[in-house]
């Protein structure tokens, strides 16, 4: 029983380094990716004129696209957008067909939500992402740790 203990316990902490390994190789990766992208927060966000590298900035971000497309949309979301509206002329006037009734063409406005959508998925996957890793970090230092104690504690019997 007492190899079948100690074994465990060794098995524990290959198992912490391994995840500790794997959750800096994550971090890294996803730092890596994200300075690639050469993103500034504009100086209206949160965390003005800052190169995004971590959540904070990343969250920064998110939430200025959010701000932005607001502004553009005039406070409407995608959902809250119709999906066509009614054609208007030069003048701004609305387009009639032959019998009287509105012409209607797509509402551009959504496609830019569209685009904001994607951005901010993106940002949030790397918000979500380093919180990952984060986690996976600490479940390696607790299973280093709890190896590391059951084998001092098998020892000392």
């Amino acid at each position: 029983m007492k190899k079948f203990i100690i074994a465990s316990s060794l098995i524990a902490i290959v198992v912490g380094v391994i995840l500790m390994i794997g959750g800096i190789w994550g971090i890294c990766f996803t730092y890596k990716n994200v300075v690639a992208e050469n993103i500034v927060t504009p100086q209206d966000s949160s965390i003005p004129g800052k190169p995004v590298r971590g959540p904070m900035t990343l969250m920064a971000q998110v939430d200025i696209i959010r701000k932005h497309t607001l502004d553009t949309t005039g406070g409407k979301t995608f959902a809250e957008m119709p999906r066509q509206i009614p054609k208007l002329d030069e003048l701004g006037a609305p387009v009639l067909d032959a019998e009287g009734n509105l012409v209607m063409t797509a509402n551009t406005a959504r496609d830019i939500w569209m685009t904001a959508t994607t951005l901010i998925t993106a940002l949030n996957l790397g918000v979500l992402t380093y919180a990952f890793f984060s986690v996976v970090i600490l479940f390696g230092l607790f299973s280093i740790w709890a190896g590391i104690a059951v084998y001092v504690l098998e020892r000392a019997r």
